[in-house]
């Protein structure tokens, strides 16, 4: 794996303020994840293409840096994105295209 990301400074305010709260909802996400047969790449693709339909620049970019993580290639990112166009739309896939682009263009 990757070195870790910084969380950012809202993240890290949030977790000092409320810490049990934080810490549950990073114990829900692993518990989840842990809980079927998805593998880490297919959840956080999936992941992924949630973020674009709620439209969060941030879960996107955090998203996507997982995918890359967990193995996934850009195409794999890409189509993920794609195959949302007949759901969400053109606008915000392209949107969240940009999006994984900025990450990607600084991996």
């Amino acid at each position: 794996m990757t070195d870790k990301k910084i969380p950012s400074k809202h993240y890290q305010k949030m977790s000092k303020m409320f810490p049990q709260v934080l810490a549950a909802v990073e114990n829900l996400g692993t518990t989840v994840r842990e809980a079927g047969p998805l593998d880490n790449k297919t959840a956080e693709l999936i992941q992924l293409a949630v973020a674009a339909a709620n439209q969060s620049t941030g879960s996107v970019h955090s998203h996507t840096r997982r995918a890359v993580e967990a193995g996934a290639t850009e195409q794999e990112i890409y189509h993920s994105l794609l195959l949302l166009i007949s759901t969400i739309g053109f606008p915000k896939v392209a949107a969240a295209l940009s999006w994984v682009r900025e990450i990607l263009d600084n991996k």
